[in-house]
C-alpha cells in the first residue's frame, strides 16, 4: 500500500493534493453533522438509516486516512514516530482530564 499511495501523491503533486485534502476533511465533517444533526429526530431513526450513516462515516475516514497516509510517506514518516507522538498527546490529554476532575 504504502508504494501505491506514495504513487498517487507524486503523480498528482503534494500541493495538489494538500488541497485536495480539505474537501476529504469537509466530507467527514459533513457525514458526522448529517448522523448527529439529523432532519428527523434522533430517537426515531431506524436501525437501516443508523447503518447507513455508520458507513458513510467510515468511508469518509478512509478518504481522510488515505490522504494522511499520502503525506506521512512523502515525509517519509514512520508509523512509528506517530504512534509515539499519538500516545504523548493521549496521556497529555487524560492528564488534563484528571487534573480538571480533582
Amino acid at each position: 500500500m504504502k508504494n501505491d499511495l506514495l504513487k498517487i501523491i507524486l503523480y498528482y503533486g503534494l500541493d495538489k493534493q494538500l488541497k485536495y485534502i480539505h474537501s476529504e476533511y469537509f466530507e467527514l465533517d459533513e457525514a458526522i453533522i448529517q448522523k448527529e444533526y439529523p432532519a428527523i429526530a434522533k430517537g426515531h431513526k431506524n436501525d437501516e438509516l443508523d447503518r447507513l450513516e455508520n458507513n458513510h462515516i467510515a468511508e469518509e475516514i478512509a478518504d481522510v486516512l488515505v490522504m494522511l497516509k499520502q503525506i506521512q510517506y512523502y515525509y517519509d514518516i514512520s508509523d512509528e514516530d506517530i504512534e509515539n507522538v499519538m500516545k504523548s498527546k493521549i496521556a497529555r490529554q487524560l492528564k488534563r482530564i484528571e487534573d480538571e476532575v480533582e
